[in-house]
């Protein structure tokens, strides 16, 4: 028999409140009311994947002993086929996520969805009661980042982003590193200056395969005609993307926000350096310190790189470098980078956190105010690109202060029946 954490009657007690501070989508499964509580610290977490293509994949072969993929989901029928076949598992499969959240017994979801995609069922999830791994980016513009935050606080959940260099040690000792000032005074940071999306111009039209519904596909975003270049390189285009920015983007600017201390809040300023949509850009931080984002795309696409009096370090995913070489002397042992061996895809103890906090309920590593932050940083670089001048910013409200033309870039409307709780 599972453990009951929280009964019945306060489960919705809780809910009822919740309910009062954020407008909620019409849609709240049964088996809400019916369940028995989080999951005891002996028991595997029981958890649905939303979302089937390659990244999802590679999730589901990371998944450790302490939780087990009871359903999958997906808008694509032959997405599902596929992934049993490779798999060799007889999951239980849904084409539309909402039923796998109304009819399976789950503890989690795992969202693998397209980055303009993956709100909404993160914050569905979170109503049925569930805890939530979300891949990176988290979200496709500003104001919804805030809105996933306040429901995953409101709703109690447990929300670790994909943004799994949180969880390597490598990582965590080097952004340790600079943020403790042991690089010196800090003369220089820079990032790569990751290239954005491009305005979607149109494709021509092509037949919907069958099983594929592409009207949950487009989502909030317009309902265009069907081609196979567009559901299957959506990343290149900004009503589905933020480009380079927002993928390896997430990553880097993330370690440049955990390296300078500024994992929960955001620069202040914001100007191009070079024009265009894949222009360099600088932003400055209240307390001055500046970031310039000019390395080429060959740079630490995963991290940054810091400039001190006293030392110049490389960050990138689970590896750095210094000048002078031998400046760094207590750094982790080679066993804490070799466990992340394949890192470009490995997420097996980010995962492993994510179920850890599951059961005692902490904020995991990369937690969905991390992870809105971060990307939030991304965006705002995309916006300056766009608008092409100087902005200033307010990380404590998040708008651009009597910036009109400005403000308009952090929201996007929404088609009908996929529209966000409004707090």
């Amino acid at each position: 028999m599972r453990k009951t954490r929280v009964s019945r009657r306060k489960f919705i007690e809780q809910a009822a409140a919740a309910s009062s501070a954020i407008a909620l989508p019409a849609f709240v499964p049964a088996r809400v009311f019916g369940r028995e509580g989080s999951p005891g610290a002996n028991e595997q977490v029981l958890i649905g994947f939303i979302g089937t293509g390659g990244r999802a994949r590679q999730l589901m072969d990371q998944i450790p002993e302490g939780g087990r993929i009871v359903a999958i989901s997906d808008c694509y029928k032959q997405r599902l086929a596929d992934t049993l076949a490779e798999k060799k598992k007889e999951w239980p499969t849904y084409q539309d996520y909402r039923q796998m959240l109304d009819k399976e017994k789950l503890d989690a979801v795992v969202v693998a969805t397209p980055d303009h995609g993956r709100t909404l069922p993160c914050i569905r999830a979170m109503q049925a009661g569930l805890d939530v791994y979300a891949e990176k980016p988290l979200t496709a513009y500003i104001r919804e980042g805030r809105t996933v935050v306040n429901a995953a606080r409101k709703l109690k959940r447990v929300f670790q982003v994909g943004s799994q260099q949180r969880s390597m040690e490598i990582n965590e000792f080097c952004c340790r590193f600079v943020r403790e000032g042991k690089l010196g005074k800090l003369k220089k940071v820079q990032g790569v200056a990751y290239t954005g999306p491009h305005k979607y111009d149109g494709l021509p039209e092509e037949k919907t395969p069958a099983g594929d519904d592409w009207d949950t596909w487009c989502g909030p975003t317009p309902l265009r005609p069907f081609n196979h270049e567009l559901q299957f390189q959506w990343m290149r285009w900004w009503d589905y993307s933020g480009g380079e920015m927002t993928n390896w983007g997430a990553h880097g600017v993330d370690q440049i926000q955990w390296a300078l201390g500024k994992s929960l809040t955001g620069p202040v300023e914001l100007w191009p350096m070079t024009p265009g949509p894949n222009g360099k850009v600088s932003m400055k931080y209240a307390d001055g310190v500046e970031v310039n984002f000019e390395l080429p795309q060959s740079g630490p696409m995963g991290g940054g790189i810091f400039t001190g009096t006293e030392c110049k370090m490389e960050i990138n995913r689970n590896k750095f470098t210094t000048n002078p070489p031998d400046f760094v002397k207590d750094a982790p042992p080679p066993a804490a980078a070799e466990k992340w061996e394949g890192a470009g895809w490995i997420a097996k103890p980010h995962i492993q956190n994510w179920l850890d906090s599951i059961k005692t309920r902490e904020k995991p590593h990369a937690d969905v105010e991390i992870g809105h932050r971060s990307i939030s940083v991304c965006h705002l670089l995309n916006i300056t690109r766009e608008l092409g001048r100087r902005v200033k910013w307010d990380p404590e409200k998040e708008t651009f202060p009597g910036d009109e033309e400005a403000n308009k870039m952090l929201d996007r409307p929404r088609r009908a029946g996929y529209e966000l709780p409004e707090v």
